[in-house]
């Protein structure tokens, strides 16, 4: 090799380097994580359906609560890299909540997500207020928060 070709090969490394930064760069969708939400299978889970109508249309949850009452929670992530050679990052998250009575029918249901940086119920349009279904909430979405940084 002489010295004439190596500023060419230089330069073709530099080249091809910057090509993989920038390309890099832009968000990789990488696709979704958890419970795959089908907007069907929630549309057949209204007020009044059984504990046993949800489990057989949504499936199992992602976690439950008993705290004021049973309620099943099915949590979803879309996931991105922003460089091919770093870790995954969350940039979305839902969690839906079927809230069940002491018969085991649903009171409500509701669709979290992040709205503002806030969590929000995009079925009633309202955000949680204080208690313990807040604080749980809050505690999901702050992984969120904190892996997006």
């Amino acid at each position: 090799m002489t010295m004439r070709t190596l500023p060419g090969l230089a330069g073709a490394t530099a080249i091809a380097a910057l090509l993989l930064v920038t390309t890099g760069c832009a968000d990789q969708s990488i696709g979704q994580r958890g419970y795959v939400i089908d907007e069907k299978a929630l549309a057949q889970i209204k007020v009044g359906s059984s504990a046993e109508q949800v489990l057989l249309v949504m499936g199992t949850p992602s976690t439950t609560s008993t705290v004021g009452g049973q309620t099943y929670y099915y949590i979803s992530q879309k996931v991105s890299r922003p460089i091919l050679a770093l870790n995954d990052r969350i940039t979305d998250q839902r969690v839906i909540a079927f809230y069940l009575d002491d018969k085991n029918r649903v009171t409500r249901v509701a669709d979290y997500g992040l709205k503002d940086g806030v969590v929000f119920d995009f079925i009633s349009r309202t955000t949680p207020t204080g208690g313990q279904e807040a604080s749980f909430l809050g505690g999901i979405f702050r992984r969120l928060g904190a892996s997006a940084v």
